[in-house]
């Protein structure tokens, strides 16, 4: 695989937006992405020649969560998505977590099926959690997996 991973930068949250509104119905703001950079989460860039995808996650008290982990439609399909996944669980490693959680719609089948071939299991449901459209709400399934 030729992509390049690399720390994102303010200057990357144009065409990080570009991808977010491309990718979801409900796209994060350029706020959050501001304050994740701010306050010093894990942010990366994936490139593919250029900005293709991006993965975000907190550390702390032992734990880490990975809070957003996007590829841009035209780049879904092609390993890209669980290239950057492994990584954020290597930096996560390395930054010795006992454990990792992340949530995902219900209906996301193909990132589901990606936790679960990486050792993810299952904990719980966060009912009603993501917007749907017409004031309706999806199930957020929560996935974890412990590092010994």
């Amino acid at each position: 695989m030729n992509a390049v991973l690399r720390p994102m930068q303010e200057n990357d949250l144009p065409r990080v937006m570009e991808i977010e509104r491309a990718a979801y119905p409900f796209p994060w703001t350029l706020r959050l992405f501001k304050d994740c950079l701010q306050v010093g989460y894990n942010a990366l860039i994936l490139e593919q020649e250029h900005l293709i995808g991006y993965g975000l996650m907190s550390v702390a008290a032992g734990e880490a969560q990975i809070l957003n982990l996007c590829v841009h439609p035209d780049w879904q399909g092609c390993g890209y998505g669980r290239y950057l996944f492994e990584h954020l669980l290597d930096l996560a490693r390395q930054k010795e977590v006992k454990s990792v959680f992340l949530e995902v719609r219900f209906s996301n089948e193909a990132a589901i099926h990606l936790y679960h071939q990486t050792g993810f299991n299952q904990i719980g449901v966060r009912k009603r959690y993501y917007p749907k459209g017409d004031k309706k709400r999806e199930d957020a399934l929560i996935f974890a997996m412990d590092f010994l």
